[in-house]
């Protein structure tokens, strides 16, 4: 018996694609292919068969895709939930998402057959990722740096205004330094601590929280 698919993704063009695809392969038999988390909550329940597997994008117009995945999770407690995302600029929120229920995460770029395997592989029982994905969810669990150990007071003094979400502007009034200033302090603090944004020097915080 075909898998049963549903497909939540809001860019028209996306959606045709994976819809053109995956519900074109005996595997899938597609129940509902929608354009938000509310649509197809509104949906799900007209439908006789619930979907076994659900391909979300993450950011979605009203709820997001990983505010769905509780939602979908809630509502149909057998669905897996694998999730899409364009980008992987803020780790965070891949973390967020499997903490959510989701079982698969996978960049938007990914081929088509790719993606098509990772979902075979979560409806036999398994998690699947794009390696790039799976790279950031093993650098999050790996131990990072102390910055008390390798920031100046300083870059320190830096990082903790960050944390309170301060503008850079609002540090570079606050420490008394140039803007041009506080964004070199963060450049050197991304290079000491081994990361490429501040949402995963947030993400450091939660975890040391």
């Amino acid at each position: 018996m075909p898998l049963t698919l549903a497909i939540i993704e809001d860019l028209p063009a996306v959606r045709r694609g994976l819809e053109t695809y995956l519900c074109a392969q005996p595997e899938f038999s597609c129940t509902l292919v929608v354009g938000s988390v509310e649509e197809f909550l509104e949906k799900v329940g007209q439908e006789a068969t619930p979907p076994r597997l659900v391909l979300s994008d993450i950011g979605l117009p009203g709820r997001s895709g990983i505010e769905g995945v509780a939602l979908i999770k809630q509502r149909l407690p057998q669905t897996e939930v694998v999730l899409l995302t364009a980008t992987m600029g803020d780790p965070a929120r891949v973390f967020q998402g499997l903490c959510a229920g989701a079982v698969g995460f996978f960049l938007k770029t990914t081929p088509l057959p790719d993606l098509k395997a990772g979902l075979l592989a979560v409806a036999e029982g398994g998690s699947s990722m794009s390696p790039a994905v799976a790279r950031e969810v093993v650098k999050y669990f790996q131990p990072a740096p102390d910055p008390t150990q390798v920031l100046s007071a300083r870059e320190l003094q830096v990082v903790r205004a960050i944390e309170q979400g301060l503008s850079y502007k609002l540090i570079a009034d606050q420490l008394g330094i140039s803007l041009n200033t506080v964004r070199r302090h963060i450049k050197s603090v991304y290079a000491k601590l081994h990361i490429n944004s501040k949402g995963e020097l947030l993400a450091r915080n939660v975890r040391r929280g």
